[in-house]
């Protein structure tokens, strides 16, 4: 079959490949691969950034927002040939720390966990791939290859979980949120807080396209380059850029008793001045909380199910840029400024 490989920490080493077909161990199902999607992490790995091959493995096989079709019954599992389903990334460790041992591997204590296409265990980037269905999540049949949304929706799934538990320390009633930046995790962010009854604003540095045209079809309101406005007056900060400067003046704009998000992943080597005490006085004397929030377990992608079959599936398909078939694999690792979502299409 054929499989999208790096060789992890080696730059330029993308590549497709003939590999054997995975042979089911008595625990697993087989899945035929529909769409995988392409992220921020999987250009870091191409780029020999990031990675880990599986043990006694050279290569990767690289991918992990994925969504694919069982091949057969499954005993014991709700789960019958043909239904759609969309593969968890991240595996508890094998000696499991309590966080683990209780289905939160996204909180694991000890860092032994593993992750599809990312860390010890190859991704989803080929034509089939085998899991323990316990580690599958039955989705919304409806939207079929949609579903290829759902590892990102699953991020942001626990980001807005964070925050309402934080928010609810004390009586909180949020009525405004602010979003900042507009890729998929941020769209989505956007999505869920619409959902939630909130009066969202997006901010991103893209000044027309795409973007700020799906941002209001969603009914959220658009903001280029001005943070300070599309902040101004919010309840919480979901922070989706990882740019170290809107992180920073997050951390000030966000209301009294507010909550602000971290989900973007910053790049290292960018120092910016800062006025530590002022930054701490503003914080303790106004009941700010800052959370960082990354990867998902098995409930938030079940709550990124119920998002995604709540919205408009031609909204989401706006979400989907382009369409790439394996054969030509390195033109999805191209970045446009105008993309969303990129999928390697094994339809």
């Amino acid at each position: 079959m054929k499989a999208i490989q790096v060789i992890p920490l080696q730059a330029n080493s993308l590549h497709i490949a003939d590999v054997p077909e995975p042979i089911k161990q008595p625990n697993e199902t087989l899945v035929k691969t529909k769409a995988v999607g392409i992220c921020g992490t999987d250009l870091e790995i191409a780029a020999g950034k990031y990675g880990w091959a599986p043990a006694l493995k050279q290569s990767l096989i690289i991918g992990h927002e994925a969504i694919g079709q069982i091949i057969e019954d499954v005993p014991g599992y709700d789960l019958k040939k043909n239904d759609w389903v969309v593969p968890i990334v991240r595996q508890p460790d094998p000696e499991p720390c309590y966080s683990c041992a209780n289905e939160q591997w996204d909180m694991c204590k000890n860092g032994r966990y593993k992750e599809h296409g990312i860390k010890e265990l190859d991704g989803f980037m080929s034509e089939l791939f085998c899991i323990d269905p316990k580690f599958l999540v039955k989705v919304d049949q409806n939207l079929k290859e949609l579903n290829v949304l759902l590892e990102p929706t699953s991020v942001v799934a626990k980001a807005w979980e964070q925050v309402e538990l934080i928010g609810n320390r004390a009586l909180w009633q949020p009525k405004k949120a602010c979003i900042t930046g507009a890729g998929p995790i941020g769209l989505l962010a956007a999505m869920i807080g619409i959902q939630k009854g909130l009066e969202v604003n997006v901010v991103d540095i893209i000044d027309k396209g795409l973007k700020p045209t799906i941002v209001k079809e969603l009914g959220a309101t658009y903001y280029c380059d001005d943070l300070e406005q599309a902040a101004k007056g919010v309840d919480c900060i979901i922070e989706c850029s990882g740019a170290p400067q809107i992180v920073l003046k997050a951390l000030e704009l966000v209301g009294p008793s507010g909550v602000v998000c971290l989900t973007g992943v910053s790049s290292g080597g960018i120092s910016l001045s800062l006025d530590a005490g002022d930054l701490n006085r503003y914080i303790v004397l106004e009941n700010e909380a800052i959370v960082g929030s990354v990867n998902a377990n098995k409930k938030h992608y079940g709550q990124a199910s119920e998002y995604l079959s709540k919205a408009d599936p031609n909204w989401l398909e706006q979400l989907i840029t382009r369409r790439v078939k394996p054969a030509n694999f390195k033109e999805a690792f191209e970045h446009s400024h105008d993309d969303v979502k990129v999928i390697i299409d094994f339809a």
